[in-house]
């Protein structure tokens, strides 16, 4: 009395489809691990290249960013129609990146 259902079929262009689709799932993947592979080995260059150039120019170009943070601060709070009080300290904005260590 009891009924098994050993073999199953389907039409062949359901089969066809589903390996299709099987097919582009494991290319995407791989796609997407590739350009994952990509974008690190680009980050890596890009920080070796910022690296030497920091050798080679010191911290210039730090510096540089400090005092141009520094100078955008200060536009911005000359602007202001509030009162602003700022600390004595006249190396408050340029210790910018000191006080975020």
């Amino acid at each position: 009395d009891d009924i098994s259902i050993t073999h199953l079929s389907f039409r062949p262009e359901f089969t066809s489809t589903v390996e299709l689709k099987q097919r582009f799932l494991v290319e995407k993947t791989e796609q997407s691990r590739q350009a994952n592979v990509i974008a690190a080995e680009g980050d890596a260059r890009a920080a070796d290249l910022i690296d030497k150039a920091l050798d080679e120019a010191g911290d210039g170009l730090i510096e540089l960013r400090r005092i141009e943070a520094a100078e955008g601060i200060a536009n911005q709070l000359s602007k202001s129609k509030n009162s602003v009080y700022l600390p004595h300290d006249p190396q408050m904005l340029l210790n910018i990146t000191g006080a975020m260590q």
